[in-house]
């Protein structure tokens, strides 16, 4: 097939990232991809047919993508279309699943596994077994809110009882839910325990990335949610070995949004990038476990990098998203800092540029040890170096609790010319106003 230009993506995993499936494509090197996104976690969380805890769009085959290449993914625009969501902190239902409630939900009336639903009423009792009619959802709401959201998609307000229950009746209307989309919408469950909360929306995809080599349900492929993997009694477990072939694709890092470039690895021929997993807002670390899920368009343009063997996924933030300490250097500082070395003999500067690493692990410590580690082999660079680069050059930053960091530090021009990498950087930090 003769590969395209422009891809539009409307189709969605059943929750499962596999390799062996068949991708959509293929897209042309720089081309794009428009896709309209599902909203992630708690829709598919009360959706007991999805497997993976997330309905992420089908994966994109990328022309001339091979294992070891990278690609560079430029998020072009993102346009959140829900109109309402709810959302909120999580405690799963004893019963009700086989090893993980995010993949592999049973019925506790038939012991049907994946079963079937519909939706009766409103309500956290709502979701039934379709096969036996009993309530099947295998989460609820701890702590729980209904957020609308102005038309110009820029504030949201939390809503009382009565305004969540009418959002709940027309639930796939308010949530924008795209036609191809399974899941049942959370609004369903109508929570009101914040009402008249104010927050400002900046959009982000908590999910982007590519292909793993293995199957990996989508929400767990990641360092630290892919820990519940480890030798779990569902289809879809694995060893300890075998999670080292995610992509981190799921990192739910504010920061992957409009402007910004995701670096991502290769590990299966084409690459296979998919999104999802929209949020309206979340401060870093997304504390609660979960925030505003949302239906929305991205445009997304691929790039492939040739050689690139990296292991995870690599962060070109906006500019104003960079630490106050890995933001470029302007003109005045750099005029200082050679009257500065010219006083100490410092015969030559380094020429430098902003990098932020995502690393992933069982808790933050580990997810640091990631990042840096990651750093190091990119680069070639020992981990004590990597270390005191980001410590007075840059900043760690959680991406998210408990697993998902960020290692962001200034990075010497010519170890990213060896990485080809420096006209990416600089033209993508031009073209922010650095």
């Amino acid at each position: 097939m003769e590969a395209k230009q422009t891809i539009y993506v409307n189709e969605f995993t059943n929750g499962i990232l596999d390799p062996s499936a068949e991708m959509i494509g293929p897209l042309k090197d720089g081309g794009h991809i428009i896709a309209n996104t599902a909203p992630g976690c708690w829709g598919p969380m009360i959706t007991p047919s999805l497997r993976g805890g997330h309905e992420v769009t089908k994966p994109v085959f990328v022309e001339g993508a091979e294992v070891g290449d990278a690609i560079a993914i430029r998020i072009k625009s993102i346009q959140v279309t829900s109109m309402a969501t709810s959302s909120g902190n999580d405690r799963p239902l004893d019963g009700r699943f086989i090893g993980d409630p995010y993949v592999a939900v049973k019925c506790p009336g038939c012991d049907t596994l994946y079963p079937e639903t519909k939706i009766e009423g409103t309500g956290s009792e709502a979701i039934r077994c379709a096969n036996c009619g009993e309530d099947v959802a295998p989460f609820e709401f701890t702590n729980g809110y209904t957020m609308a959201f102005d038309s110009n998609r820029t504030i949201g307000v939390t809503v009382d009882e009565a305004a969540a229950n009418y959002i709940a009746s027309e639930g796939r209307d308010f949530m924008a839910t795209p036609e191809n989309s399974v899941q049942n919408p959370i609004v369903t469950f109508a929570p009101s325990d914040l009402v008249g909360t104010m927050a400002r929306l900046r959009p982000f995809l908590g999910q982007l990335g590519t292909t793993p080599s293995r199957p990996f349900p989508d929400s767990h492929n990641a360092g630290d949610f892919g820990q519940f993997l480890i030798d779990s009694p569902h289809d879809y477990g694995m060893s300890k070995e075998e999670l080292e072939e995610r992509t981190d694709g799921h990192m739910d890092i504010n920061r992957v949004r409009e402007g910004a470039v995701l670096i991502c690895p290769v590990k299966v021929p084409g690459g296979g990038i998919y999104i999802g997993d929209m949020h309206a807002m979340q401060g870093n670390g997304e504390i609660a476990g979960h925030t505003a899920d949302v239906s929305g368009i991205v445009n997304l343009q691929a790039k492939i990098i040739k050689g690139l063997a990296i292991d995870g996924p690599i962060l070109l933030p906006v500019a104003e998203d960079l630490p106050y300490l890995a933001k470029p250097f302007t003109t005045k500082e750099m005029q200082a800092a050679k009257r500065l070395a010219g006083l100490y003999g410092v015969a030559k500067l380094e020429e430098s540029f902003p990098l932020s690493f995502i690393g992933t692990g069982a808790n933050l410590n580990d997810a640091t040890d990631n990042g840096l580690q990651r750093a190091a082999d990119t680069l070639g660079l020992s981990v004590p170096e990597v270390m005191n680069r980001a410590t007075i050059t840059g900043s760690v930053e959680i991406g998210r609790n408990p697993g998902v960091v960020t290692v962001t530090f200034l990075v010497p021009t010519h170890l990213l010319d060896e990485l080809d990498l420096t006209d990416l950087i600089t033209n993508h930090y031009e073209a922010s106003g650095e």
